[in-house]
C-alpha cells in the first residue's frame, strides 16, 4: 500500500513539474513573440512553438502561437512590399492553425487568426482576391464574433479593415478610429481564460489612437 501511495505521489509530482515547465517555457516564448520585429525572429519562434506542440501533443496554444508568429512575419513582409512571399507564409500559418483547431473547438481565437490568414492571401492581389479571400476572412470574423462578441481582437481587425478600406468601398478612417477606441475600451475589461491564452493587440490599438491623422 505504501509503495502504491509513493508511486502515485511521484506520478502526480512529475505531472505538476511538467505542467509548470510547459507554462514557464510558453510564457517566455510568448513574451519574445510580443517583442519580435524581424522576419527571422518570427520564423525562429514559429519553429519553437511547433516543436513545443509536437512534444506536448494535446496542447493547442503552441500551434496557435506558431500560426500567429507566421502571420506576424507575413504582416512584416507586407509592410515592406514583399507581397510575392505572402502565399507561402499564409500556408505555413494555416498548417499550424489547423493543428491547433484539431485540438480545440468553438473558440473565437482560432477564427481570428483564420481571418488574418485570409487577409494575407488577399493582399497578394486585392482586386482579384477580394471576393474569395476577403469574403472568407469576413465570414471567419463573423463566426468569431458570435462565439465571443466582446473579444477586443475582433474589434481590432474590424478597425483595421475599416481604416484601410477606401471610402468608395465603404471604408472610413474616422469610423476605423472609433473602432480602435472601442477595441481599446474592451481590452480594459477583457480577461483571458488563462495566463497563456491570447492577450495581444492592445499595442496596435494604442498606436492608431496615438497617431491619429
Amino acid at each position: 500500500m505504501k509503495k502504491l501511495f509513493l508511486t502515485m505521489l511521484l506520478l502526480i509530482s512529475a505531472s505538476i513539474f511538467a505542467q509548470t515547465t510547459f507554462e514557464k517555457v510558453m510564457t517566455e516564448k510568448i513574451a519574445k513573440l510580443e517583442q519580435s520585429k524581424t522576419s527571422e525572429d518570427f520564423t525562429a519562434l514559429s519553429n519553437d512553438f511547433v516543436r513545443i506542440g509536437d512534444k506536448e501533443k494535446t496542447q493547442w496554444l503552441p500551434y496557435y502561437y506558431a500560426a500567429q508568429a507566421s502571420i506576424e512575419k507575413g504582416r512584416n513582409l507586407m509592410r515592406t512590399g514583399k507581397l510575392d512571399q505572402l502565399d507561402a507564409i499564409a500556408n505555413e500559418a494555416q498548417t499550424s492553425l489547423d493543428k491547433a483547431s484539431a485540438l480545440i473547438k468553438d473558440t473565437a481565437e482560432i477564427l481570428i487568426l483564420q481571418k488574418m490568414i485570409h487577409n494575407l492571401k488577399m493582399m497578394v492581389d486585392p482586386q482579384s482576391r477580394f471576393m474569395s479571400e476577403g469574403m472568407l476572412g469576413a465570414d471567419a470574423l463573423s463566426k468569431a464574433e458570435k462565439l465571443d462578441p466582446e473579444n477586443p481582437r475582433i474589434t481590432l481587425l474590424k478597425a483595421e479593415d475599416t481604416y484601410y478600406t477606401p471610402e468608395q468601398f465603404g471604408g472610413s478612417k474616422t469610423k476605423g478610429l472609433e473602432l480602435f477606441q472601442k477595441s481599446e475600451d474592451q481590452f480594459k475589461v477583457y480577461q483571458p481564460k488563462t495566463s497563456l491564452d491570447p492577450n495581444w493587440g492592445k499595442g496596435e490599438a494604442d498606436y492608431f489612437l496615438t497617431n491619429k491623422p
